[in-house]
């Protein structure tokens, strides 16, 4: 939203997408405040994981989607406080290249030709973010990152319904769930923009889009590596970390 209580740091304003928040409300140097420090949780969670994929000695490819995770973040926290053309591609590039990196891990297991998948993926996603750098997307943009998500949903499905464990069918439930809840703020910060600009306390449904969507790929990073050690006969099993966050404990073969 173009109203706000502060001058510009950053100068006019050259994003594409704007959303449900006064800018510059609370500092010359931050855009959209509570879209910038919402990403925060994001990037523990993402280091977290990434901890817990390091001290077990999970395959590389998970060390480099929760860094993803965080890169995405952060981009995305340079984004709202700026809201600047530029920097708006360090938070959608990423999440192109994220959902990229989601199908090569859900497909790559069954994929007969091994070396195909990651350079066609690698190629498409430097085709993207050149493309992207050039011509404004828009809507084109939003519609090509949902198909992305698309396609990753039935092999997600598979590997749900393949796992008998209890404990990781509820990590697959709760990705859906705040996913879903995720979704829903996202829409009704767009939609009801012009209402809750009248309220006295904005509820901020973008920055909760950002909270629920940080643990959404904690629970799905989370998710995948259970399948992947079942797959390599690592004997997952789920914990909670202080009784709340989940994460995935192995024991590999002494052979490993």
């Amino acid at each position: 939203m173009a109203e706000g209580g502060i001058s510009s740091f950053w100068g006019p304003v050259t994003s594409t997408t704007e959303c449900c928040e006064k800018n510059y409300a609370y500092s010359s140097y931050i855009a959209e405040f509570h879209n910038t420090i919402s990403n925060i949780p994001c990037i523990v969670l993402a280091l977290v994981g990434l901890i817990n994929a390091q001290r077990q000695r999970f395959e590389k490819r998970f060390s480099v989607l929760h860094i993803s995770n965080m890169i995405l973040a952060i981009g995305s926290m340079i984004f709202h406080a700026t809201l600047q053309r530029v920097q708006q591609q360090s938070d959608e590039t990423p999440m192109v290249w994220e959902m990229l990196l989601y199908m090569y891990i859900l497909y790559s297991p069954d994929w007969h030709y091994r070396s195909t998948m990651p350079i066609f993926l690698f190629l498409y996603g430097a085709v993207f973010a050149a493309v992207h750098s050039v011509v404004r997307l828009g809507i084109g943009f939003k519609v090509h990152y949902a198909i992305l998500c698309l396609l990753c949903i039935p092999r997600m499905y598979k590997y749900y319904i393949y796992t008998q464990d209890a404990s990781a069918k509820r990590l697959a439930k709760m990705y859906v769930a705040t996913l879903l809840i995720g979704t829903l703020c996202w829409l009704f910060d767009c939609i009801f923009c012009k209402e809750i600009s009248s309220w006295p306390i904005n509820p901020q449904g973008h920055a909760l889009w950002h909270v629920f969507m940080g643990f959404n790929s904690y629970l799905a990073n989370t998710f995948l590596m259970f399948c992947r050690a079942q797959q390599r006969g690592w004997s997952p099993k789920v914990f909670h970390f202080m009784g709340v966050l989940p994460y995935v404990k192995i024991e590999k073969p002494k052979a490993q």
